[in-house]
């Protein structure tokens, strides 16, 4: 059985970092799709960042983070790490860790098409 465990959320203030990490336990599947999402109160859960894996990756970014966020993984840990640089208030929401096992190297922002999920943790970002 996959769980997934998101840690880092907090509360900084506009301008600051933070870093979240996915602990992924459980077998997913040798290709797959490991993405970030965001939910603020009032609104759709939206993709944030998406890294596609086997072998080597690749990384998509929504518009709204590019240039801001990155993510990384660590192989031998099982984990993800997203990286949010220069936070906005508008950054303020709930981030979930998604997964799911596929040979599509685009990872897609379909919530839907996640099997595996986190329970999320917050960031806040005051301005």
């Amino acid at each position: 059985q996959v769980q997934l465990v998101e840690s880092g959320g907090g509360s900084v203030q506009a301008g600051g970092s933070l870093r979240l990490s996915c602990a992924a336990s459980g077998y997913i599947g040798s290709s797959k799709c490991m993405s970030w999402f965001r939910q603020a109160p009032g609104k759709e859960r939206e993709g944030v960042i998406f890294i596609y894996t086997f072998g080597g990756s690749s990384v998509q970014y929504a518009d709204s983070v590019k240039g801001r966020f990155t993510i990384s993984l660590d192989n031998a840990k099982n984990t993800i790490f997203l990286q949010m640089n220069s936070l906005k208030p508008e950054d303020t929401a709930m981030y979930y860790c998604a997964a799911v096992s596929t040979w599509d190297t685009r990872c897609k922002s379909d919530p839907a098409w996640y099997k595996h999920w986190g329970q999320g943790t917050q960031v806040t970002v005051s301005s």
